[in-house]
C-alpha cells in the first residue's frame, strides 16, 4: 500500500511557488473570502491527474489522511484517488468511499473540490439507490455541502434523469451564495442542453425573481434574442 508519506513527498517536490501564488488570487483566500486561509503548492489539475495511476493502491485510511491536508492540492488529489478507488471497487465498498467523502465534507472546501468529485460519487452512488441525502445537503448551513448536493445531480442529468436538479434548483432559488448561484445556473444550463423546453419551463415559474447570476449562468447557450428576453424580463 502506497503511505501518506510518499504521495506528499511526491506533491511537495513538484511544487511551484509562482502557480500556488496564482491560486491564492484566483480561488478567493484573502480575509472574508470563500476560500480564506487556504494554502497551495502550485501544482496544476492536469498533473494531479497524471499522477493518480501511479499510485493505484493507496487505502482509503490514506486518502482519508490526505482529505485531511492543509494544502488544497493534496485534497484535490486525495479526491481524485478516491474517485479512482471508487470505481475500480466493488459495490460493497463503493459504500465505504461515499460514506468517508460525505464524512470528510468539511475538507471538501472549495467550488473546485466539490465539482471535481461530487457527480462521480456522491451522484453515481445514489443513482440507483433513494436521493434523500442530496436534499439533506441542500439544507446545510455549510455553503460546500450545498454545492456538493446540486452539484451531484449532474450524474443524473447525463442520464437524463432531471426532476431531482429541478426540485433542488427550486429548493435553492432563495440561497445568498453566489457561487449557490452559479452552479444552479450552471445545472439548469446542463438540463437545457439535453432538454431546453424542460429547462425553460422551470425558468418561466421562476426567472423574473432567481437571482441574476443564477439566471446568466442558466442561460448562457440561448440565442441571444432569447437570452435577451430574459434578462429584459419579457420572456
Amino acid at each position: 500500500m502506497t503511505s501518506l508519506n510518499t504521495i506528499q513527498t511526491q506533491l511537495r517536490g513538484i511544487a511551484d511557488p509562482a502557480i500556488a501564488l496564482t491560486s491564492l488570487r484566483f480561488f478567493k483566500t484573502a480575509p472574508g473570502q470563500y476560500g480564506e486561509g487556504d494554502i497551495f503548492l502550485g501544482i496544476k489539475v492536469p498533473t494531479l491527474r497524471a499522477l493518480v495511476k501511479k499510485f493505484p493502491d493507496t487505502s482509503l485510511k490514506t486518502i482519508s489522511a490526505l482529505l485531511k491536508s492543509k494544502f488544497h492540492e493534496e485534497r484535490l488529489f486525495a479526491l481524485l484517488l478516491l474517485i479512482d478507488f471508487y470505481q475500480n471497487t466493488n459495490e460493497a465498498t463503493k459504500q465505504s468511499a461515499y460514506d468517508l467523502y460525505l464524512a470528510h465534507s468539511e475538507h471538501i472546501n472549495n467550488w473546485d473540490l466539490v465539482d471535481v468529485s461530487a457527480p462521480y460519487i456522491v451522484g453515481d452512488f445514489l443513482a440507483n439507490r433513494p436521493r434523500k441525502p442530496l436534499y439533506q445537503l441542500a439544507l446545510s448551513t455549510s455553503l460546500w455541502e450545498r454545492r456538493i448536493a446540486i452539484v451531484s445531480t449532474f450524474h443524473f442529468i447525463r442520464r437524463n434523469e432531471f426532476t431531482d436538479t429541478l426540485l433542488i434548483a427550486e429548493h435553492l432559488l432563495p440561497d445568498n451564495h453566489d457561487l449557490i448561484h452559479k452552479a444552479v445556473g450552471w445545472m439548469l444550463r446542463e438540463v437545457g442542453k439535453r432538454d431546453q423546453p424542460i429547462e425553460e419551463a422551470f425558468l418561466q415559474k421562476h426567472y423574473q425573481t432567481m437571482p441574476r447570476t443564477m439566471l446568466r449562468y442558466a442561460i448562457e447557450r440561448f440565442p441571444e434574442t432569447r437570452r435577451k428576453q430574459y434578462l429584459n424580463g419579457f420572456a
